[in-house]
């Protein structure tokens, strides 16, 4: 009975992990407007549970024209949502000053079961952020 509670707790530890290896990497989301502006969120999921992340916008019109912002933190997962988490001592200095706190995002993959042609990109769709622009955004694997 032991061995048998034994192996079932490893097989969903495994599906556990197997769900944070998929959600590893780069993720990108490039924006142009007609009038030549442009906006760029990248976001990379480590696997050791950091993450970084860089937001670049360069607005013609814009004062000041470009604009760059960081942030990094820890992240978890769980049922396919991502939260993100930032210690204001450890993950804020003069250069990474977005906090990410309270954010979550639904990790989008196709289903191993779905045998059909469509395709579907693994990407990231915020739905929770206390940065109002962060919400509904969908951030794609690279």
């Amino acid at each position: 009975m032991k061995a048998i509670f034994t192996i079932l707790i490893l097989i969903y530890n495994l599906t556990l992990f197997s769900q944070v290896d998929k959600a590893v990497g780069d993720y990108l989301l490039t924006l142009k407007t007609t009038e030549s502006d442009l906006f760029e969120y990248k976001l990379t999921l480590n696997e050791d549970g950091t993450f970084f992340f860089h937001y670049y916008s360069n607005i013609k019109q814009g004062i000041p024209p470009e604009v760059n912002k960081y942030a990094k933190g820890k992240w978890t997962i769980e049922n396919k949502v991502i939260s993100f988490f930032s210690d204001k001592q450890k993950d804020f200095d003069e250069k990474h000053t977005f906090d990410f706190t309270n954010s979550k995002a639904r990790f989008v993959i196709k289903s191993p079961r779905d045998k059909t042609d469509q395709i579907i990109k693994t990407r990231l769709t915020f739905l929770e952020s206390e940065i109002f622009w962060m919400e509904r955004i969908e951030i794609f694997k690279i």
